[in-house]
């Protein structure tokens, strides 16, 4: 049985063209960019064309706005780091209480060991920013936002075009970890307030360990590394030659299929959720439907375990996740769910399927062939559940 892959908002598979313009870089092309021979210029060359190509994917108006770093995670931290560096009378930072732990985690430090405010904006019962307590937020105190452009989990989308431009009243930088979204809808950051934006290669189709930070024009900047004059000063050390080239490749091929991941992709994803909920009962999706990834789907199924149900998926082939990768270790619902005040008994059975534009028809027909049967099983065994005398129905046990 082929195995099917719905865990793309974890990670992509390297498209096998990506991966070809790669490896000449490995061995014939493997000159240091910063060599002023034939061995390095090549290189460099081939470097400033991939920065052409993720700035043309991010819609920015300067090649010089993309800084090269190691990833996602990295580009979070220089952002917010920068900013509070460049703004040193200002203490405090807002962000949202659903964003990636990369954010999350950093901020908490800073607000623990280094006596930063934080504002931890919430969210709704659909994963939607609580606007109003944003703009109570917002003050000449705050020295950046760093508010995500997706949700990892749900697939909401923020607005924050209009965060940014609320921001920018009050001389605040402006950052968003747009991890995921990027390469899923379409960004023109040329005609943006957003100062600073974060992306990572292994999440639309390029290999892992490298990203890119999108830095304005004109934003006020701190080097989180320090050393060699690579990036034009701003991120210290020997260039991922390789990794730089896969991105820029990857970020070609995500422009030209944006189409497909709004239209094929959606359908797909939209045609899963059908399946599965016409013959589920107590089953729910999670998130701002009418707002999200075209992707991602995050499915509730009440009164059953997550990781029970991901293992049976697993021995049907079928790989999903629980949430996001850098938080399914815990046994608690993941701190999404827990801000959208998803019922417990619901939010501890929340499936993320996040789909890419190299699933097909068949795979998704073969899921929701699958599932229905996973969790009436699993509800069979649960103490939740009992089964009805006159019917022989599973329904909740108790209300």
């Amino acid at each position: 049985m082929d195995a099917i892959y719905l865990d793309n908002n974890a990670t992509t598979r390297v498209d096998p063209a990506v991966l070809a313009e790669m490896l000449p870089y490995f061995t014939e092309q493997f000159g240091n960019p910063s060599s002023i021979h034939s061995f390095g210029s090549k290189v460099g060359e081939k470097i400033r064309w991939a920065r052409a190509q993720v700035q043309a994917l991010l819609g920015a108006a300067h090649d010089t706005e993309i800084v090269f770093t190691s990833g996602g995670t990295e580009s979070d931290s220089t952002a917010i780091l920068s900013a509070l560096k460049a703004y040193p009378e200002r203490r405090e930072i807002i962000t949202s209480r659903v964003e990636h732990p990369a954010v999350l985690t950093l901020c908490q430090y800073l607000e623990k060991h280094e006596g930063y405010r934080v504002h931890y904006i919430g969210v709704d019962a659909k994963g939607r920013l609580d606007v109003a307590a944003y703009d109570r937020a917002l003050s000449e105190n705050v020295a950046v936002v760093s508010i995500m452009y997706a949700n990892n989990e749900t697939g909401t989308i923020f607005p924050v075009e209009a965060l940014a431009e609320r921001a920018k009243k009050y001389g605040i930088l402006f950052h968003t970890d747009a991890v995921q979204a990027v390469g899923k809808i379409p960004l023109d950051l040329a005609h943006s307030d957003i100062d600073m934006l974060s992306l990572s290669s292994h999440k639309l189709h390029g290999p892992k360990g490298i990203g890119a930070l999108y830095l304005k024009r004109g934003a006020k900047f701190r080097p989180l590394f320090r050393g060699g004059h690579q990036e034009r000063g701003r991120r210290a050390g020997t260039e991922n030659t390789t990794g730089i080239i896969g991105l820029g490749k990857a970020a070609e091929l995500a422009l030209a299929a944006m189409e497909t991941e709004n239209t094929q992709v959606k359908a797909l994803r939209d045609r899963l959720e059908q399946g599965i909920l016409s013959q589920v009962s107590h089953a729910f999706v999670t998130g701002d439907v009418e707002h999200r990834l075209p992707n991602t789907s995050n499915i509730a199924f009440e009164y059953v375990e997550g990781e029970a149900i991901l293992l049976m998926l697993n021995r049907a082939a079928i790989a999903a996740s629980a949430g996001s990768a850098c938080t399914s270790g815990s046994l608690e619902p993941s701190h999404v769910m827990m801000a959208m005040d998803i019922p417990f008994t619901a939010a501890h059975g929340t499936i993320r399927f996040s789909l890419s534009r190299e699933n097909t028809l068949e795979e998704i027909d073969r899921v929701v062939a699958e599932v229905p049967a996973i969790i009436a099983r699993l509800r069979t065994m649960s103490p939740y559940w009992r089964k009805d005398g006159t019917t022989g129905e599973f329904t909740p046990a108790y209300s």
